[in-house]
């Protein structure tokens, strides 16, 4: 954690706000939910680390240039926690949501969500780190079960699997499946077969 002492020497905590509208045309404006979590962060005495700021971008874009750098930082562990307005401003599905939480808690990240009053450095929101760890758990086991079903299935039609060529990536196919991506939509993310991902994934585990 990087807490920091605050002018009278107590220790704040670093916080990264987050906010996002999804419209750049005057109708919507960020600046209600960064008010409202500038005086969250002033009543805990939070020290607000930077404001990350998405105008204009839909909650289904998988790319979004200040959510993608607020990302960044947290795996260079610039900040000791991460304030959002409410879940879907902050992430695009459930699927990502449990994703992100989860990285957050190994790089030890507290996330809070000031509409759910979700704080995960409280004891409740401990417990939902918790029960999100096994979300993501449980959601990797039944993609290994998948895999294994489907690898089973091909065989018995007599389907070929093939071998991975030496250029595969093989930690990036890893990567993608530990993070809920199915076997199809990893193997079309890296250019492979089927076929040749059912095999890479039968290893893998």
């Amino acid at each position: 954690m990087l807490h920091v002492k605050n002018f009278f020497g107590d220790v704040t905590m670093k916080t990264a706000i987050y906010a996002r509208v999804s419209t750049n045309n005057g109708q919507q404006s960020p600046e209600m939910q960064l008010q409202a979590l500038r005086e969250y962060c002033a009543a805990r005495k939070f020290d607000v680390f930077e404001e990350y700021v998405d105008e204009g971008i839909s909650g289904t874009k998988n790319s979004r240039p200040a959510l993608n750098r607020l990302m960044d930082d947290a795996k260079k562990r610039k900040f000791d926690a991460v304030l959002v307005w409410k879940f879907d401003r902050f992430a695009r599905s459930t699927k990502h949501l449990i994703t992100a939480l989860e990285e957050f808690k190994n790089l030890g990240i507290d996330f809070i969500s000031y509409s759910e009053n979700l704080d995960t450095s409280s004891p409740m929101g401990k417990a939902m780190f918790t029960i999100v760890g096994a979300i993501a758990e449980l959601e990797r086991s039944l993609i290994v079960e998948r895999v294994k079903s489907g690898l089973q299935a091909a065989k018995k039609r007599g389907k070929k699997l093939g071998r991975p060529g030496k250029n595969i990536n093989k930690g990036e196919f890893k990567r993608l499946i530990s993070e809920g991506e199915s076997v199809h939509a990893a193997a079309k993310q890296l250019g492979i077969s089927n076929g040749t991902a059912y095999r890479l994934a039968y290893e893998i585990n």
